[in-house]
């Protein structure tokens, strides 16, 4: 990539951030619905770890830090949807997406910026209040050592490049379906279930908790907070991410150029 395709991704990642800064309402409403859920999950697991300590390995501090960090990456990660990939999917159905192929830009890396630049806005927008407020709230475990901080932050990248493939690529499935409403929404079960939102994936017993470590939607939330809470090697969960975004991304370009090879314009 030469320097002046580097400004332009730059520029639309930019652009990502400022659209969704201008979304005020919106993202208050958004930081005091993480916060509630916050509060409701915190206490159903301080409930449950009552009964069964150091479950899946975490102890209560590190179960309550686990329930703040997942209310913050929800929307940064855009682990139930809301990312770049509903607006893409109508451009698709619509048909507007042939502006999209006429640009001098790549398809894959013009979305991948606007979607790190909307990550970046909902972290520090609205992932970053609700994770403050449980940290003085409630015990919670933190690591002291700012090696390990710049572990997790690499853990974040990773995570957006992940969560961006997998939300492609259910973008992508609009140049063949007429309406993609089912496999988005199949997308946000699978997505809430196997990422940890629900609970630690590492809680999961038997030959389903190896199975779920493994998929890619453990890299969103399983994998950055196993590293913040000093569970997991931080270069192996590099190695981990890094292949599944690679992968993905991979995989998203390789439809992409069967899908526009082909285009079928729905709705054009």
């Amino acid at each position: 990539m030469d320097v002046g395709a580097g400004r332009l991704y730059a520029a639309v990642a930019a652009g990502g951030f400022r659209r969704y800064a201008t979304y005020r309402a919106a993202t208050a409403a958004g930081v005091f619905t993480n916060t509630v859920f916050g509060l409701v999950l915190v206490h159903t697991y301080l409930a449950l770890w009552d009964q069964r300590p150091h479950l899946g390995g975490y102890d209560q501090a590190q179960a309550v830090t686990y329930v703040w960090l997942g209310q913050a990456l929800f929307a940064t990660l855009a682990i139930q949807g809301g990312g770049v990939e509903n607006e893409l999917m109508e451009r698709i159905r619509t048909g507007d997406v042939a502006i999209d192929l006429y640009r001098p830009a790549d398809l894959q890396l013009w979305w991948l910026a606007a979607d790190l630049g909307r990550a970046l806005f909902q972290l520090l927008g609205r992932g970053v209040i609700p994770f403050v407020f449980g940290a003085l709230c409630y015990p919670v475990s933190l690591p002291a050592d700012a090696a390990t901080w710049a572990a997790f932050l690499v853990t974040l990248l990773l995570a957006a490049l992940v969560g961006f493939g997998i939300r492609f690529l259910v973008a992508l499935s609009a140049f063949w379906l007429l309406d993609g409403t089912g496999v988005t929404q199949m997308a946000w079960i699978v997505g809430m279930f196997c990422s940890g939102m629900t609970l630690p994936l590492n809680v999961f017993p038997g030959t389903l908790g190896e199975i779920v470590r493994v998929l890619p939607w453990s890299s969103l939330l399983q994998s950055p907070a196993d590293v913040l809470l000093g569970h997991a090697d931080p270069w192996s969960t590099f190695a981990f991410q890094g292949a599944w975004a690679v992968a993905l991304l991979v995989t998203g370009r390789l439809v992409q150029s069967v899908a526009t090879r082909r285009v079928v314009v729905q709705g054009g």
